[in-house]
């Protein structure tokens, strides 16, 4: 798998950057067209994912996650207009789907420059590339995953999802924001079955898309693993209830004023808390903080994905 996944070429120093900034320059001016300008789309709460994206504190890595509504979801949900397109220092990295996006060189070069991470789906959350994933935080840097794990066009708001965002998270050696957001109106630029059971060969046009940007969260990840080593865990039958007050809180605490004050607080309280002695934990007790987290983030997500479709469906 190696040779088909070129890590090489992930690299930022990969001929001095260069391909990268073409590729990532080209994308996102594709990205821009289809959903500014190709459609009418809507975003809501912008402005803390830009500033999450531009200025968060240094060491501390972003992870957004959403719904999967078409294969173009990403790029196209970041062509909004404001958002940077043209710095590569800026992009996010991907998790992209290995079977599809890495099936030959060409395609393995061209997506591994534009900071996609090859996972097999099926492989589980300790897979390689997973732990490339988490390098990737661990720099510092951001990252965005569909949790879902593939599209999914159903009435359903959302599918129950993958414990593999809650094992990146509580295996990050960095404090991790984590940033949840919802969208709706992608699926009818790229649907599933638009002629003969197939996808369009191009992005419809005239089209209304809704982005619902949530509030960032934090996980008291030193908070849970205590929890899951001091209670009976027998697979997966004991719940300890989770709500934001236990072990996931809201960093802006309704508060709008674009301060961000609470992240480098929450940077302090992590590296405090990773300073004292480690937990160690068995594999079922991990899994149980992988699911409490992963959960916690479904309901979110659940509930942006409602509000999404609301707000497309108020505007068509």
């Amino acid at each position: 798998m190696d040779d088909r996944t070129l890590r090489w070429a992930a690299k930022p120093s990969h001929l001095r950057g260069i391909p990268r900034h073409i590729v990532i320059t080209t994308i996102g001016g594709f990205a821009k067209f289809v959903t500014s300008v190709l459609n009418s789309t809507q975003v809501h709460n912008k402005e803390t994912l830009l500033k999450l994206v531009t200025s968060r504190p240094r060491g501390a890595s972003l992870l957004t996650v959403s719904n999967h509504m078409s294969t173009l979801d990403d790029p196209l949900m970041w062509g909004f207009r404001g958002f940077p397109i043209s710095n590569p220092k800026l992009s996010r990295w991907i998790l992209t789907a290995e079977d599809i996006c890495f099936t030959n060189p060409i395609y393995s070069y061209f997506f591994r420059l534009g900071k996609c991470i090859p996972i097999t789906r099926g492989a589980g959350i300790y897979q390689p590339q997973m732990n490339e994933a988490l390098d990737r935080m661990n720099d510092g840097e951001w990252l965005h995953t569909f949790p879902e794990g593939k599209v999914y066009q159903g009435p359903e708001p959302i599918r129950r999802l993958k414990w593999g965002v809650g094992s990146l998270i509580a295996r990050a050696a960095v404090p991790t924001i984590v940033l949840p957001i919802a969208h709706s109106g992608f699926e009818n630029v790229m649907p599933e079955n638009y002629m003969f059971r197939r996808r369009p060969l191009l992005p419809l046009g005239w089209k209304k898309i809704s982005i619902v940007v949530g509030e960032p969260i934090q996980f008291d990840v030193a908070g849970l693993k205590q929890a899951a080593k001091s209670i009976a865990v027998d697979s997966f039958c004991s719940q300890l209830p989770l709500t934001p007050s236990n072990f996931g809180t809201n960093l802006l605490n309704d508060s709008h004023d674009g301060t961000f004050k609470r992240f480098s607080k929450f940077v302090e309280t992590f590296h405090t808390a990773e300073r004292k002695e480690a937990v160690v934990l068995d594999k079922t007790q991990l899994k149980w903080v992988y699911r409490q987290i992963t959960e916690q983030i479904q309901v979110v997500l659940q509930e942006l994905s409602s509000k999404a479709r609301t707000l497309n469906s108020l505007s068509s």
